[in-house]
């Protein structure tokens, strides 16, 4: 009989490695973007959702079987009460001796409304980098796509992070006749505050009252379009996800591009999703997923828990599903939200 190690890494069926763990620590928001949730949206009841200790020994558990990197999502992750008490605890995971287990890096994803208030938080515990979301400068435009969000709070985020050492990406859902007369807008801001700018292909995951296909835009569109005027040098560089970047000659900064509609990345994929409320997800692209709550509140040890894993990453796709304008009746419709799975 073959015995797997303890802390074994976590290998799925194609050859792929898991070094990289998305983790969703709340559903809810306090902004509802156009292509991300609904604007009357029903969030999940309080006793669905891992507390902060069960997230924590899930995400240790990953650690330890070979998690490079730690993504924190939500929702917005910095609405959830006490949830610097979980950066701290992940902050532990970094910068460990050699040999041992750890991570190299502890990421966030945000919409930058309270990250004025946490910033200096953030870098205490380790973080050294986050992605903000951000579809707009136009202060009318801004509120239109989040619903409810305010371009100055936003603003202010962004500027404490700065002040504070963080590095800053900015990440852009590309949209046409919504924000795609914006994006040299957003090169040129980007290279006066010294940030990277990632243009996002949107995905159709969920109903949001708005209609993908009228929106939708093939960023090898906008790509071409944008060498017009900017001069784009292709990159290695790489931060463990799926973005492909080049470095803009005019501003100096960074670029990128995330396809999974007009050219996925799909053969490299590194990663997984734990959602708020204990399901791995092993690929943003399909509907199928593991409930590890029920093993761990039934008091499952790690090695048991981490059967459940193993055997969900032995399970995952060899690529995703999307794809824009599937019917309403297609059983391989993705019909929950991005803020569910954790962005």
């Amino acid at each position: 009989m073959n015995v797997i190690p303890l802390n074994a890494p976590l290998p799925d069926s194609h050859g792929r490695l898991l070094t990289y763990l998305r983790v969703s620590v709340t559903d809810r928001c306090d902004m509802r973007c156009i292509y991300c949730m609904s604007e009357d949206m029903t969030f999940l009841p309080k006793a669905e959702i891992l507390s902060l200790d069960e997230l924590g020994r899930l995400c240790a558990s990953f650690i330890r079987h070979g998690v490079r990197r730690l993504r924190v999502t939500g929702g917005e992750p910095l609405v959830r009460r006490d949830v610097m008490d979980f950066f701290r605890e992940m902050g532990g995971w970094l910068n460990r001796p050699d040999g041992q287990a750890g991570l190299d890096e502890l990421t966030l994803t945000t919409n930058a409304s309270r990250l004025a208030e946490f910033a200096d938080g953030l870098r205490a515990c380790g973080v050294r980098r986050v992605n903000v979301s951000l579809d707009s400068l136009d202060p009318d435009r801004f509120r239109r796509i989040t619903r409810r969000g305010n371009l100055t709070r936003t603003l202010e985020g962004i500027r404490a992070a700065r002040e504070a050492g963080l590095d800053i990406r900015i990440n852009t859902v590309a949209m046409a006749g919504v924000n795609a007369d914006e994006f040299d807008t957003l090169i040129a801001w980007c290279g006066e505050i010294g940030a990277d700018l990632c243009l996002i292909e949107t995905m159709p995951m969920g109903e949001t009252g708005e209609d993908r296909t009228d929106h939708y835009l093939p960023l090898s569109d906008a790509r071409r379009d944008l060498q017009q005027r900017w001069t784009l040098e292709p990159l290695a560089y790489r931060t463990g996800g799926p973005a492909r970047y080049a470095r803009i000659a005019e501003t100096g900064r960074r670029i990128g591009f995330i396809t999974p509609m007009t050219h996925n990345f799909c053969d490299s994929c590194n990663r997984v999703r734990l959602s708020c409320t204990g399901r791995l997800f092993t690929c943003l692209g399909h509907e199928g997923s593991t409930d590890l709550r029920a093993p761990l509140r039934a008091g499952a040890d790690d090695m048991e828990m981490m059967d459940h894993v193993r055997a969900a990453i032995l399970r995952k796709p060899r690529g995703h599903d999307f794809l824009i304008g599937r019917d309403a009746n297609d059983p391989a419709r993705i019909t929950r939200h991005m803020s569910v799975t954790g962005g």
